[in-house]
């Protein structure tokens, strides 16, 4: 994972904040000073936040979990669509469908419906039916792939967000604080901080400020996700020679001694041998 640096960030922009007539008090810790009714945005906090967020996102990738990537805004949705496919991760860059994450089994039986519909069109029949309903089918699939295309292998409740502008995500945001799921964000100077829990201070609304610290955050996951391949491949190897070895040893199979039978006659033969008192 390669370190963030102040000069990269300063080229992407990523200190530019909103007005100071727009700012939100809370994001003062984070604030470098004012130029011209601007704020400006303290980018050596911005590199601590985004460290930060990155090893937590590490070890979620290294465990196995998965983070759900949110952007709407235009600006952001082709740069998160791609670093998101880039480490195999879910994302929604259209409209967020509300309760997706306190509704879950709604969303999930979605999908199914999604799915149903794509054997359907592959059937050999669906040539038959009438032009009309073909169209239906067709626009129904492509409007269900719009929205939940991205989310179709999301078989539980992701286990971090990763938000791009949390006032406007501000519905996805309030599910996952109900749910206790982990939120991770960058955070303009017109946002509330303390509403997640990995904030990273830095501009939201310049598609090059989102594209450098998204590319932080994915070498993370994805340095995770090679850590845990790698793990996995020498658990394999400690493994296979004890398989070997058990397969190869012999199975023995236990005898009991067998005690020998007391014979009756045993005694008046020793009687006979025995010779004679003279």
């Amino acid at each position: 994972m390669n370190e963030l640096k102040f000069e990269e960030l300063l080229e992407a922009g990523c200190h530019f904040g909103h007005l100071k007539r727009k700012w939100n008090p809370k994001m003062a810790p984070y604030i470098f000073k004012e130029h011209n009714g601007i704020h400006v945005i303290d980018l050596q906090k911005t590199i601590a936040k985004a460290d930060e967020a990155a090893a937590a996102l590490k070890q979620m990738a290294k465990s196995g979990k998965k983070v759900l990537f949110v952007a709407t805004k235009k600006q952001a949705k082709e740069v998160v669509a791609e670093m998101a496919k880039s480490v195999d991760m879910p994302f929604v860059t259209e409209r967020w469908p509300g309760g997706m994450l306190t509704n879950f089994q709604t969303i999930r039986k979605a999908v199914k419906k999604m799915n149903s519909l794509d054997q359907l069109m592959h059937d050999k029949d669906f040539n038959n039916i009438s032009k009309r309903e073909r169209l239906q089918v067709q626009r129904e699939r492509a409007k269900l792939d719009k929205n939940l295309g991205s989310i179709a292998d999301l078989t539980r409740l992701p286990s971090a967000l990763f938000v791009i502008d949390i006032n406007k995500e501000h519905i996805a945001v309030a599910e996952a604080r109900r749910l206790n799921i982990p939120t991770f964000a960058l955070v303009d100077t017109n946002t509330n901080p303390d509403l997640i829990d990995f904030p990273i201070p830095a501009n939201d609304d310049a598609s090059k400020s989102i594209a450098a610290i998204l590319k932080h955050m994915c070498e993370a996951i994805q340095e995770g996700l090679n850590e845990r391949m790698l793990d996995k491949d020498a658990q394999a190897e400690e493994e296979a020679p004890a398989m070997e070895a058990s397969e190869e040893k012999p199975v023995e199979k236990k005898t009991r001694a067998r005690r020998p039978r007391k014979s009756e006659d045993a005694p008046k033969a020793e009687a006979e041998e025995a010779p004679k008192a003279e």
